[in-house]
């Protein structure tokens, strides 16, 4: 456990700029920042973060918090993760105790998963230094490929045992579970027993954004390697890894992506690893499979420029072709460089100097639009095939999502390749119908299959009831839409209450009021709201409000007590977001959206949405009596429920009497 002053200390130093950064490109706005959210699929900028208030929101998928808040969501760990995290950012020493055997069993899988990768990355590193045949082996096939002690630890590069149980022995000693293990993909089992995946191989840690080692690749040594079909193998999918949402070096490229502003995409681990040799840090790998609209999104966080940098063969232009299209469908900048024939990254950075290969790329690279112009249409005389490489080129242009760069484009193909622009245009024009036209088709399947399980899940009758008892299938009446509307108002209310809560809840609105009992005593606004709902054992419908105002009196007696801070700040990643939410004014972190009026002294405001969410409940208390008068099956009980719906309804005109043309909706 940390204490509660490490963890003060924690969230004192904790900026929420600063981390956010980590993982997405920051563009000042004013006194706030701005850049494309990491939780939904965003092209426009929707992701605010506000120095000021330390706290981040996005305006579409709601999603944001505090730097703790944020971490926990985008890296899906628990509020202690999330506070070693930035301990470990900020160099504040957290003292904890020992695990126990019973507490590490008690931790969560994915916890456990992470734990489990983050040691075998550290024994196999520490075997490529100390062990005989690392040193002998691994640490040698390293050094033949160049690669320096420093980039070595950089990348955490190790080395696997030719001793096919060596990891799972080593790790039963340590007291971790074979459970685990396997579902890592460290060992495999099968009816002869347990054995290691990497045995024998130079291994190759896969570090997610935020540095947590994920998977590991491992290759056979050169010595090893003929006659062997796979040179690589691979962590299989598990509960922390999937591979086509992983970019290999994206940990160690991102600082450098964000200040050049530029990606730039090779194929494999060792590619990266010598551009890096090579001074150029900005590149990361799809080690060899299909590139995937999350990795781009991925990538898209840090720079919408990228240049693909792949072999000059033909399976290197292949790729290229394969990548481009989706790039450019998520509004990436692309370019291509080709290397000569024969060279990959590796051979070619280790053969030039930084220099060099700086120059190289900045005389070969070029858009890519224009290289598959030149690639596919330039030279070709043959018009079938010369009219299917032009319509190529325009499918490609047509998944650009700028308009204005789709007609830049299109003017200078048709310049190109002697074409009338409009005929270019109208052929752009069916690619984007045609896809949109299939988006269209996508959005109705999704809503019939999301229709089918909302009627899957209603409840259906037992068989036993009467016909008469069974539920018709009838439009709903106005009544009941009536009631609905009155339910989203009261909720409504309750959220613009829990907001004073957040924003105000320590704060004084009633001062030295004398009780019934002779006692002198002050309300803040929680302490206000907790007493007069209480008065008629009135509560709010959300579990999570109730929890907040419970919280936010018991917390009001503590001297420095500020209700935004801790609320925002709650190791419940819900409360944190609702709070985060409640606490942003709209108009401070975004123009384009709209202003929440805020009128009055915050007592007054406080008591007339205290009286609304009175009349509110009235109101609905009114339709279930009027509901209850229609089903009432004796005289009895009707004239009973008219009279408690006229005493319900002298108090409901009271209350909108008295908040006349200021009622709060």
């Amino acid at each position: 456990m940390i204490d509660r002053q490490t963890v003060d200390k924690i969230i004192d130093a904790a900026q929420i700029v600063d981390v956010v950064g980590e993982f997405v490109t920051l563009r000042k706005t004013g006194v706030n920042y701005k850049g494309l959210c990491p939780f939904h699929d965003d092209s426009n900028p929707s992701f605010m973060v506000s120095p000021t208030k330390n706290i981040c929101h996005c305006f579409v998928c709601g999603k944001g918090g505090t730097p703790a808040g944020f971490l926990m969501e985008h890296e899906q760990i628990t509020y202690p993760e999330a506070l070693r995290w930035l301990a470990r950012k900020y160099n504040i020493e957290v003292a904890e105790k020992e695990l126990t055997d019973e507490e590490r069993r008690e931790q969560g899988e994915r916890e456990s998963l992470f734990i489990v990768n983050e040691w075998a990355c550290s024994w196999f590193h520490n075997t490529l230094k100390n062990d005989p045949d690392g040193v002998a082996m691994g640490k040698q096939y390293f050094r033949s490929r160049g690669i320096r002690d420093d980039i070595i630890e950089k990348f955490q590069l190790g080395y696997a045992p030719q001793n096919r149980t060596a990891l799972y022995q080593e790790a039963m000693a340590k007291g971790y579970q074979k459970e685990y293990l396997v579902k890592t993909g460290l060992c495999m089992e099968n009816e002869r027993g347990v054995y290691d995946r990497f045995s024998g191989r130079a291994m190759f840690p896969w570090l997610n954004v935020s540095g947590k080692v994920v998977a590991f690749g491992g290759r056979v040594l050169d010595s090893r390697t003929k006659g062997v079909d796979q040179k690589y193998v691979n962590s299989p999918d598990s509960d922390i890894y999937h591979k086509e949402r992983e970019l290999y070096g994206i940990y160690q490229a991102k600082k450098a992506i964000v200040k050049e502003d530029c990606v730039f995409m090779v194929e494999g681990y060792t590619d990266v690893i010598a551009m890096h040799m090579a001074g150029i840090e900005n590149v990361v790998a799809n080690s060899g499979t299909a590139l995937s609209f999350s990795q781009v999104r991925l990538l898209h966080r840090f720079t919408e420029n990228i240049t693909l940098l792949y072999d000059g063969d033909k399976a290197g232009i292949n790729a290229t072709m394969r990548s481009a299209d989706m790039l450019l469908s998520e509004g990436m900048k692309v370019r291509m460089l080709l290397l000569p024939d024969g060279d990959d990254p590796d051979s070619f950075a280790r053969r030039h100097s930084t220099q060099e290969l700086k120059q190289y790329i900045e005389a070969h690279q070029q858009d890519f639009i224009t290289y598959k112009t030149q690639l596919m249409v330039e030279g070709v005389s043959d018009p079938i095939k010369r009219s299917g490489a032009i319509d190529g080129v325009v499918k490609s242009i047509s998944v650009i999502p700028n308009p204005i760069l789709r007609s830049t484009y299109i003017s200078e193909l048709a310049s190109r390749v002697g074409l009338r622009e409009q005929l270019l245009i109208n052929s752009m024009n069916g690619y984007i119908s045609s896809d949109l036209e299939e988006k269209r088709k996508v959005r109705e399947r999704e809503q019939q299959r999301a229709q089918a399980g909302a009627q899957g899940e209603q409840q259906q009758p037992t068989g036993n009831e009467s016909p008469e008892e069974r539920p018709a299938a009838a439009a709903p009446t106005a009544d009941f839409i009536g009631l609905h509307t009155a339910q989203e108002q009261a909720s409504e209310v309750e959220m613009l209450l829990v907001r004073e809560i957040i924003r105000h809840g320590e704060e004084i609105i009633y001062d030295s009021i004398e009780m019934e009992n002779g006692q002198t005593i002050s309300f803040n606004v929680a302490q206000y709201l907790d007493y007069d709902l209480g008065q008629d054992g009135i509560s709010f419908s959300q579990p999570a409000y109730n929890q907040i105002l419970a919280e936010a009196v018991a917390h009001s007696g503590e001297e420095g007590f500020k209700a935004e801070t801790y609320f925002t700040n709650h190791p419940d990643i819900a409360i944190s977001q609702l709070a985060t939410r409640l606490a942003i004014d709209r108009h401070q972190l975004g123009g384009r959206f709209a202003v929440q009026p805020r009128e009055g002294s915050l007592c007054q405001r406080v008591v007339h949405l205290v009286m609304d969410f009175r009349r509110n409940l009235l109101d609905q208390q009114l339709r279930g009596i009027q509901t209850a008068m229609r089903q009432a099956g004796d005289h009895e009980r009707v004239m009973q429920l008219m009279q408690e719906f006229k005493e319900v309804k002298e108090l409901r005109d009271m209350l909108a009497r008295r908040l006349g043309c200021d009622i709060v909706s």
